[in-house]
């Protein structure tokens, strides 16, 4: 029972500290996306984010998330670069990077992924018929 309590409010203060991130720098369809991923990871069976440093990990969400909607290209909008990530957080970016490798893959997400992807980015997918 006390992991259940561990989890519901790891889980709360990583849906906090990504909605503001998302509120100051991205939309509100980050910041849904977000919660979705945070939420699915809490449901996993050894839940991630039990273990390691909670604002490392609320980066890595928005890293895993940005990279696969091009949140880092200058032509896309919202924009933001690593750095905004990394500074908001106070992280490093090499782990912040591997962290988000690591949800990428656990949930394997990709570009135009049907979960995972932001209203935009399905709208402009190139084969929406595959």
């Amino acid at each position: 029972m006390r992991d259940k309590n561990v989890i519901e409010e790891k889980t709360k203060t990583l849906i906090e500290m990504t909605a503001e991130f998302c509120i100051t720098y991205l939309d509100e369809d980050y910041k849904q996306l977000c919660e979705k991923l945070i939420r699915k990871m809490s449901r996993k069976r050894n839940v991630p984010f039990l273990y390691g440093r909670i604002d490392i990990w609320a980066a890595a969400i928005v890293y895993a998330l940005g990279q696969i909607n091009f949140l880092f290209d200058r032509s896309f909008e919202p924009y933001a670069n690593v750095d905004d990530i990394c500074n908001y957080f106070g992280t490093s970016k090499s782990t912040t990077s591997q962290k988000a490798k690591l949800l990428r893959d656990m949930f394997k997400m990709g570009y135009w992924d049907s979960e995972f992807s932001t209203t935009n980015m399905k709208k402009s997918k190139p084969f929406p018929f595959l």
